[in-house]
């Protein structure tokens, strides 16, 4: 009683748009997971949970982290919300924490979620394997996260507050379908960390339906300039179920995001780029339309301001299918 397992597998075809508009940022991270440039299936969640309690859980198995720094309105995996890598998930955690990879860890429940997680992982991607070979050789990451729900205005919202550590050995900017960088040589670094934050607060919420309203959002954090890319970053935004009352079941999103670039990092950048590598922003738009239960249709619109500072501002407009069944 209380074991549940959770299996995804996970295929892309197609030519993709990372590198495109001069971003460090994916602007379609779905498209490139689970591999970039490959057309293979793989599975990048094998995953065995056990409650213990109604509030105590066990888990271990290969995992992917996407799932991470949850927030109401700017997460989806890519697929059910933003788009753009920069409102998934804090960007400042993919230098330390590999995409899918083993490992294993405990949460504490409050109503059902998540309170406070503890996950001990592989240091090294390994969606292309199941990764017992490479499991800790070259070290281990350690994230946590705690989330804690609130009621300001007598509405639901969450303040999450996360982090991560790697004693892996840097010494490249590797390949990462979910922040577009050269694989070059960088100084030798033991371990890598970030912290960061985020929130979510309903405004308008449907007493019939605690699920169902709309609200603002909002990340921040820092991260270890000595192998990081991105050194700070900040994001904020409007989402939720559509204000229009005739339209129940759509939802819609609107963020801004500022990616800060690592005094460090940048001048390796800019060499094997040949451009100036300064802070990248940007803002995306989208409106889930739920043609019926089970199919969404979502029109998304993009306006970019690269990090690759000889690249003019690029507008990605883009048109998303969700079926679901």
């Amino acid at each position: 009683e209380g074991l549940f397992l959770k299996i995804r597998a996970e295929h892309r075809f197609g030519e993709s748009l990372a590198g495109t508009t001069g971003a460090l940022l994916p602007s379609n991270v779905a498209a490139d997971l689970p591999v970039a440039d490959e057309e293979d299936l793989y599975i990048t969640n094998f995953l065995l949970t056990q409650a213990l309690s109604e509030t105590f859980v066990l888990y271990a198995g290969k995992l992917d982290t996407l799932d991470g720094d949850v927030n109401a309105f700017a997460h989806g995996r890519g697929i059910r919300q933003f788009s753009n890598m920069a409102f998934v998930g804090t960007p400042l955690a993919l230098r330390t924490v590999p995409y899918s990879t083993l490992g294993c860890g405990f949460a504490f429940l409050f109503e059902g979620e998540p309170l406070l997680n503890f996950t001990i992982l592989n240091a090294t991607d390994t969606v292309e394997t199941s990764g017992f070979d490479e499991l800790f050789a070259e070290g281990a990451v350690v994230t946590s996260e705690l989330r804690l729900p609130t009621n300001f205005f007598g509405k639901r919202g969450h303040q999450l507050f996360g982090g991560s550590w790697s004693s892996r050995e840097f010494v490249s900017l590797g390949q990462d379908p979910r922040i577009i960088l050269p694989n070059i040589p960088i100084e030798r670094q033991d371990g890598s960390w970030s912290l960061y934050w985020n929130m979510d607060q309903y405004l308008v919420s449907d007493r019939r339906d605690p699920n169902r309203g709309w609200g603002y959002f909002a990340r921040a954090g820092l991260a270890d300039p000595d192998t990081n890319p991105i050194a700070y970053f900040l994001s904020a935004g409007l989402g939720g179920s559509s204000p229009f009352a005739n339209r129940e079941h759509d939802s819609f999103g609107i963020g801004y995001y500022y990616a800060g670039s690592s005094d460090e990092i940048g001048p390796l950048l800019a060499a094997a780029l040949n451009s100036t590598i300064g802070d990248g922003q940007g803002v995306e738009l989208f409106y889930n339309v739920a043609v019926n239960p089970l199919l969404t249709i979502t029109p998304d619109l993009q306006i970019l301001s690269p990090a690759r500072e000889n690249l003019d501002t690029a507008l990605v407009a883009g048109l998303r299918m969700n079926l679901t069944f």
